[in-house]
């Protein structure tokens, strides 16, 4: 696993530099998205929800890795598209530190089912686990696309794609 790469584009927010720090891996041969986009969209989500200090892991897996995380983790015995694990904030200004998984198969299905290019259901999914670690949330089912959180997301991603 890679040391993490500060964002050192000089970013400040009220006279603060940002230390965002996001670390991307992959178990999967091939992305349809670049790392380049795949920190872009964090940091979008990071900015957007003005978390200056922040460390954020983003790890691509496929479909038996995803759901033994799934499994472990939460008792479902399938894959999913993402799982993150946000470790909170300390304080109101305090660092972020999460974990954000995504399956990468999961990620095509849904493209190819929503009829949007698998790069952007990637982003898509980035953007997702990435508010879940800030703590929001969203209900299950029909809601899901309702709430306040996927309009967000959706909003984000519309900078980014």
């Amino acid at each position: 696993m890679r040391a993490p790469e500060p964002n050192r584009g000089g970013d400040r927010v009220k006279g603060h530099a940002r230390r965002i720090a996001i670390d991307i891996s992959s178990s999967v041969r091939r992305l349809s998205v670049s790392r380049a986009r795949v920190r872009e969209a964090a940091v979008a989500v990071l900015k957007a929800e003005r978390a200056t200090d922040a460390m954020v892991s983003i790890t691509f897996v496929g479909r038996a890795a995803m759901s033994e995380l799934n499994r472990r983790y939460l008792g479902h015995h399938a894959p999913t598209d993402v799982i993150s694990f946000g470790l909170g904030r300390l304080g109101k200004r305090g660092a972020v530190i999460g974990d954000v998984y995504i399956c990468a198969d999961i990620a095509r299905e849904n493209a190819r089912r929503q009829v949007v290019p698998p790069g952007e259901e990637l982003l898509r999914l980035v953007i997702h686990g990435t508010l879940h670690v800030l703590g929001h949330d969203h209900p299950t089912g029909d809601g899901r696309t309702a709430s306040p959180m996927w309009r967000r997301q959706e909003r984000i991603l519309a900078r980014v794609v």
